[in-house]
């Protein structure tokens, strides 16, 4: 069903509102003057290893090393992606050239 142009103008603010209202919230929790608690802290330095892992799981799930291509271009990739990271240390270049060579793997090769 389409929206008329009161509705899309009323449905854009709402959203443009609730993610300024997002972005500014951890400000006006935490200001500057004042001590992040513990367990936000705590929080910002697991989460991310956290979130990156249960990517890697939900990415690998459906990978069959029983069929044609045996999970090769998979582990191919995660190791371009490891040595990348470990010799650059650069998040951005080892997930770009990571995929860019999965991709690659995936349509010209197996």
């Amino acid at each position: 069903m389409p929206f008329t142009t009161g509705e899309s103008i009323i449905f854009f603010g709402i959203i443009s509102l609730t993610t300024m209202f997002i972005r500014v919230l951890p400000f006006l929790l935490f200001p500057e003057n004042k001590e992040t608690p513990k367990y936000v802290t705590y929080l910002g330095k697991v989460l991310p290893y956290t979130i990156i892992s249960m990517l890697v799981v939900y990415c690998l799930k459906d990978v069959s090393f029983t069929k044609a291509s045996h999970g090769l271009p998979e582990i191919i990739s995660i190791a371009v992606i490891m040595i990348l990271h470990l010799w650059k240390n650069n998040t951005f270049l080892s997930i770009g050239v990571g995929t860019v060579i999965y991709m690659l793997l995936v349509q010209f090769i197996f």
